[in-house]
């Protein structure tokens, strides 16, 4: 929001953060709501230098930016250490998680419980459509190298890209 006389609003800020190792549709769509909720949602995508992800940060952010560019206020960046930390750094009050299942909940409500204690940082849970319900990055990629067909659950160049990591590795393994 800016333009005159808007010198003294404050954006709805809000973090999405993950791995995103690959984004699939449902990470997508958690994206997509959170974003008609909020004036700015950043996703962050974490750096775990202990995990050896199938795709480098670069190339996650990457892929995240060319999904998300339609939305118009998504903005795509990698963080290491704890997520409060990058909400207190960039003034977010509110994380967007999304929930496929009560054991989600069990283990987002300890983090959510921690975050606020933390940092005061609220926690907005949202269902998983249930076409998606059953989505995670690890399953597809179960699948995908096993030669299932995952085109429903990606967007279209995360697929191609994924297809080509595959081949990758299998022709150098």
């Amino acid at each position: 929001m800016t333009g005159p006389g808007s010198e003294g609003l404050q954006l709805r800020r809000a973090v999405c953060p993950g791995s995103f190792d690959p984004i699939t549709n449902g990470h997508l769509d958690i994206i997509a709501r959170a974003s008609r909720l909020y004036d700015v949602v950043h996703v962050a995508v974490m750096i775990n230098q202990s995990k050896q992800g199938l795709f480098s940060v670069d190339e996650r952010l990457d892929m995240i930016r060319q999904v998300t560019a339609d939305f118009g206020n998504v903005e795509v960046e990698s963080f290491h250490g704890l997520l409060v930390d990058f909400c207190k750094q960039r003034d977010i009050p509110a994380i967007v998680k999304g929930l496929r299942a009560v054991s989600d909940f069990d283990y987002e409500l300890q983090m959510a419980q921690m975050n606020i204690g933390l940092s005061g940082v609220e926690t907005l849970f949202v269902p998983t459509n249930p076409t998606y319900s059953f989505l995670s990055s690890s399953l597809v990629k179960e699948v995908a190298t096993w030669g299932g067909d995952v085109a429903h659950l990606l967007p279209p160049l995360v697929r191609e890209a994924l297809t080509q990591r595959l081949a990758e590795k299998r022709e150098a393994g």
